[in-house]
């Protein structure tokens, strides 16, 4: 396909697609740059964007280990069939993910919806049902705490919604896309058009800007199942670090302090005048936080 981006077409250009769990999706494994002294991290993005989010950062994650990323069904690159969308879903393509790379140890950075999906996946393995060793984690901004979530204006209407598709002539255009995810970002970042232009093309990718009143169903099933997600991110043995940007409007920084005050063993790292996406508003510091909490 010919991309407007190029930094789209370059990440696509990475990837390999795959079919899992019935879907074909969107998969970079990336090696490692340098010398592979560490286990593989498997990164899980948010809502409603994909891998992409970590263009920028997935080298230096690499330094010393292979870095496995995936577009979720619904996002990105991957299929975005009309259908009803669940934390299970994922959870499933992560698995098989894992299984089709030949990964049975791995380390796991999360992002906002990733964090979910993350909570189900350390669920499964403190059951018995994911076969595979957590040796460490890193949690970064997302709404672990439904309860405490500030929902944007945008997130509120697409939940009124029915769960069906929109028709075609929805009203939902780049730019107001764009704004929307600029909105997330904190007043002190610099917002690279580049970046969101690149984010608006893949969420719109195979039309799936009007699947979005059924991908942010997760939110509702947040809701009915906070005690098991949160729950394992909790509790799961494997060591904890928080990673939070300070000025995020939705994932607050109060659910960081209240994880904290759950897990007091987890090393807890704020990042400054950095909203939602802190991967997207300062690589470098998000880097300097997560890196060292990895190795």
């Amino acid at each position: 396909m010919a991309w407007q981006s190029p930094s789209v077409a370059a990440w696509e250009h990475r990837g390999t697609y795959r079919t899992l769990a019935g879907y074909r999706t969107f998969t970079l494994d990336v090696p490692a740059t340098g010398a592979e002294t560490l286990e593989p991290l498997l990164v899980v993005h948010g809502f409603p964007s994909s891998s992409f989010d970590f263009h920028h950062v997935v080298d230096a994650l690499g330094a010393h280990r292979r870095v496995l990323l995936f577009d979720m069904v619904g996002y990105g690159l991957s299929a975005k069939p009309d259908r009803a969308y669940g934390i299970d879903l994922q959870a499933d393509v992560a698995q098989a993910f894992v299984a089709d790379a030949g990964v049975s140890r791995l380390a796991l950075l999360t992002h906002d919806l990733g964090d979910t999906v993350g909570g189900e996946l350390l669920a499964r393995q403190a059951e018995g049902r994911w076969p595979v060793e957590i040796t460490r984690r890193v949690i970064t901004n997302g709404s672990i705490y439904i309860e405490m979530a500030h929902l944007s204006t945008g997130q509120e209407l697409l939940l009124s919604l029915p769960d069906e598709r929109l028709p075609d002539t929805a009203g939902i255009d780049g730019p107001a896309l764009q704004a929307s995810l600029a909105a997330t970002f904190s007043s002190h970042s610099r917002v690279d058009p580049s970046d969101l232009a690149g984010e608006w093309e893949l969420i719109s990718h195979d039309n799936g800007h009007l699947l979005l009143p059924r991908t942010i169903r997760y939110i509702e099933e947040r809701r009915r199942n906070q005690a098991r997600f949160t729950g394992a991110i909790e509790t799961h043995p494997s060591p904890l670090a928080i990673v939070w940007g300070t000025d995020d409007p939705i994932a607050v920084a109060a659910m960081a302090t209240r994880l904290h005050e759950a897990r007091p063993d987890a090393a807890l790292s704020w990042l400054h005048d950095v909203g939602h996406y802190p991967m997207l508003e300062s690589p470098p510091a998000f880097l300097d936080a997560v890196v060292p909490a990895l190795t």
